[in-house]
């Protein structure tokens, strides 16, 4: 798949695999039918529909939109892009500390204040612009606040997959294709399902793919409520994740050769 079919093909491909009905959909999300009918008919999706949509569908909205190829609105954007490298050494620290102190991370970066949007956020542009699904699992990840680099740390400490920086670009341009284990492991860090993210790029699973392990989903948890942090409450939470490993190491701050920082 290298062209983008539609919103309206892709949500229905996604009821169709979890069998699931028009009007179904429409009485979880508030709406009418005939608003979702509209969709599925190929009528382009409008904000507050994909905003109920979400929450309905047991997704982020934020996906929805870039789903549908809209801009993505600002308080569904992560709060400060220079957060990225703190939250990224959060995450990966976090997953080895034990379920209790994962939670501990969690409930803190939960509790920090909201503080002001100062710019808005622009993450770095998919060359070419391809509209497949590479582009979509990658945009995806863009908007939990993960560059490049942070893609290819991150997955490799929560999933098998372990890829340079630079080939996360080439996914998100479509110059090389997902693969069932990719799909499973970027599933896995977004936290979606991963037979619903198959079902939504068109890669055929060869078996079902097991549960995430409890320290895949905390890292998916953790590093979509920390989209809210600022670089400085970044750092904090990143200082305590440290200390409650009781480990001053800090090798994997350092950028790997050819690393992308943008």
């Amino acid at each position: 798949m290298t062209e983008h079919p539609g919103f309206g093909t892709m949500l229905a491909w996604l009821l169709d695999h979890r069998e699931l009905g028009a009007q179904e959909l429409a009485d979880r999300a508030g709406l009418n039918a005939d608003e979702v009918r509209a969709v599925l008919a190929g009528d382009s999706p409008g904000e507050e529909l994909l905003r109920r949509l979400g929450p309905a569908l047991g997704f982020h909205a934020v996906d929805l939109f870039i789903l549908a190829r809209l801009a993505v609105p600002d308080d569904m954007a992560p709060l400060d892009a220079t957060a990225a490298m703190w939250v990224r050494n959060t995450v990966t620290d976090a997953v080895r500390l034990p379920a209790a102190g994962r939670r501990e991370l969690l409930q803190l970066v939960r509790s920090l204040p909201q503080e002001e949007r100062c710019s808005s956020f622009a993450p770095k542009p998919l060359m070419p612009l391809a509209g497949g699904p590479g582009a979509w699992v990658i945009r995806m990840l863009q908007y939990r606040n993960l560059n490049w680099t942070g893609m290819a740390v991150t997955l490799a400490f929560v999933t098998p997959t372990y890829l340079s920086a630079a080939t996360y670009g080439v996914i998100g341009s479509g110059r090389k294709e997902l693969t069932p284990r990719l799909v499973t492991d970027f599933a896995a860090l977004l936290g979606i399902d991963a037979r619903d993210l198959a079902a939504l790029t068109g890669v055929m699973l060869t078996e079902v793919p097991p549960p995430p392990a409890p320290e895949a989903v905390d890292a998916a948890a953790l590093l979509w409520e920390a989209r809210r942090l600022s670089a400085a409450q970044a750092r904090h939470t990143f200082d305590l994740a440290r200390s409650m490993r009781g480990d001053s190491h800090d090798a994997h701050l350092m950028e790997p050769p050819g690393s992308d920082t943008c």
